[in-house]
């Protein structure tokens, strides 16, 4: 589990750094990240942890309220929204997302705990989600069983096993995969609008007598 640990000293050390990581779990990898011209730390980094239970460590000591269904990649994406998505102003893209939080994504081949999967952020904003269609159907059911346990602890967004789909899948689907652009946001930015409100063709509007 790759785990970002941002608001670091700019003298903490790698070395540094894995010491205190280590009073929560084994600590498989640390990567500190620096300015290419300079060589100095730019102040975050990136931590290897092997299991649930170190990120949940990990999470309370920074302060990331989870849930006890959440495993490493959920905790992983919760890191992910509290200190990353804030810092990606110039147009970023993010990959290799978690297995668990993209349940109908292919996995990676070369890490079968990451999916073939990518997103667009810019101005913090997400502009664009796209992956590869998971069209294994045995591999699907696995992943619909884990969504209905997920939907049975309290997980309001969890998907639910679709029978019909997994028919389909079984019948063949070829490889496939698709990008959900939001056009919406991409006028924001090129206008430079406050809200989202003002782009859109057909806003909700109030009725008259409210």
């Amino acid at each position: 589990m790759n785990i970002y640990v941002g608001n670091l000293n700019y003298r903490v050390r790698e070395d540094d750094l894995k010491q205190v990581m280590e009073e929560y779990g084994t600590v498989e990898s640390v990567k500190i990240i620096k300015d290419r011209e300079t060589g100095k730390s730019k102040g975050f980094g990136f931590v290897e942890m092997p299991d649930d239970e170190a990120a949940k460590k990990l999470a309370e000591e920074h302060h990331i309220a989870y849930e006890e269904r959440h495993k490493k990649g959920d905790i992983i994406n919760l890191f992910f929204e509290e200190f990353c998505e804030k810092e990606l102003i110039q147009p970023t893209f993010i990959m290799d997302h978690p297995i668990e939080i993209s349940p109908l994504t292919k996995k990676k081949p070369s890490d079968p705990t990451k999916v073939e999967r990518f997103e667009l952020f810019i101005n913090t904003w997400e502009m664009c989600n796209a992956y590869s269609e998971l069209n294994d159907p045995i591999d699907q059911r696995e992943r619909f069983a884990a969504q209905d346990a997920n939907a049975a602890a309290g997980d309001d967004e969890a998907e639910h096993t679709d029978e019909d789909f997994l028919n389909a899948l079984e019948i063949g689907m070829p490889p496939t995969g698709g990008i959900g652009y939001g056009i919406d946001r991409l006028v924001m930015l090129l206008t430079d609008s406050q809200a989202i409100r003002d782009v859109l063709l057909f806003p909700t509007m109030k009725s008259i007598d409210k």
